[in-house]
């Protein structure tokens, strides 16, 4: 099977690139399967049900997001409905939506999903890996589902990194987003799963992480808040990983980053 995740969605640059290219990376690299993190998708904050629609009617099969997913009032509505839409597995039990969920991939295969958040430097959550061993728990890979994605929303690379061990052999991919920014340490572990500590944004890089520079140097040279944070809106990267899986057993076979258009050094992965 070939999966793709895209990193997080930064502003109309973000999305509007996505939505442009997402229809053609399905079909130049035969993707089957596309998750996408919309958590900064609306303006740089959250993300709305009708940016849902056009992420899906673009190729997107799932949306993950993050710590800004209830930045926008409609979607504490729209989550309940909308089961493509993921929020993290470690919210507290009676948060609206839910964290993961088993997806049609085409022929009969079937990909589970799972979005996680991590506590380190963010807000104090409940226990990732306890989440994470709670669902493994219910499914086979090989088994029961032929793909398994876990989208680890997190600050800190090490805690990134102690997912992608603990769930190697168990998932076909554990890759990281939040940072905004790619790292470079592509590799399937050991066990077979395809690992990236962060998969970089959907966004402008002439930016900080995606926002104009102007406020955030603000606060960062005077620590006076001037005003709200905008997203930077020229040509956009579209920042992914790609992931090809054994047809038998799940794991990876290979992987490679994606990044294309806008400032950074272009890759696509090879088919």
């Amino acid at each position: 099977m070939k999966l793709l995740f895209l990193g997080d969605i930064i502003g109309r640059a973000g999305r509007d690139a996505v939505i442009d290219r997402l229809p053609r990376l399905r079909a130049d690299l035969g993707l089957d399967f596309v998750v996408v993190n919309g958590e900064n998708a609306a303006g740089g904050f959250g993300i709305t049900a009708k940016i849902c629609d056009a992420l899906f009617a673009a190729g997107a099969d799932v949306i993950t997001t993050g710590n800004h997913v209830w930045d926008q009032r409609d979607i504490l509505r729209h989550i309940d409905n909308e089961l493509r839409l993921l929020r993290p597995a470690n919210y507290p039990p009676g948060t609206p939506g839910r964290g993961s969920g088993i997806f049609e991939a085409g022929g009969g295969r079937k990909v589970f999903v799972i979005n996680l958040i991590g506590r380190i430097f963010m807000d104090a959550l409940d226990d990732p890996f306890a989440a994470a061993r709670a669902a493994m728990a219910k499914i086979s890979l090989g088994g029961s589902v032929q793909a398994a994605v876990v989208d680890m929303h997190g600050e800190a690379t090490s805690e990134k990194t102690a997912m992608g061990v603990f769930l190697d052999g168990q998932v076909s991919v554990v890759v990281g987003s939040h940072s905004h920014v790619p790292t470079a340490d592509v590799r399937i572990l050991p066990g077979g799963t395809a690992y990236q500590t962060d998969t970089g944004m959907c966004g402008d890089y002439n930016s900080i992480i995606g926002m104009e520079p102007r406020e955030p140097l603000r606060r960062f040279t005077r620590k006076i808040p001037g005003g709200r944070f905008s997203p930077a809106l020229g040509e956009a990267t579209v920042c992914g990983l790609y992931v090809e899986t054994d047809e038998t057993t799940g794991l990876a076979r290979r992987t490679a980053p994606l990044r294309l258009g806008g400032q950074l050094a272009q890759t696509v992965p090879e088919t």
